[in-house]
């Protein structure tokens, strides 16, 4: 799903973390788990919309979600 966007998608709009921000941060600063994102980039740790899609109740949706880059990207 993530080769599906441009790295520069912006997924936290509260903070400006990207799909590539996310990505750095996994394979750089060890990030393992939603915590360790969040705790990294920052991102989720305003309105949490963008963390995973059962919490997004923003207006307009998000297209892709923290979680689901963090799991393809450990995941394989």
């Amino acid at each position: 799903m993530i080769k599906d966007f441009d790295l520069d998608y912006e997924v936290c709009n509260c903070v400006k973390v990207t799909i590539k921000d996310i990505i750095d941060s996994i394979k750089n600063s060890n990030v393992k788990t939603l915590r360790d994102l969040q705790e990294v980039t920052k991102a989720g740790t305003e309105c949490r919309h963008c963390i995973f899609e059962e919490g997004d109740f923003g207006k307009m949706k998000k297209k892709i979600y923290c979680k689901t880059i963090l799991n393809e990207v450990i995941n394989g």
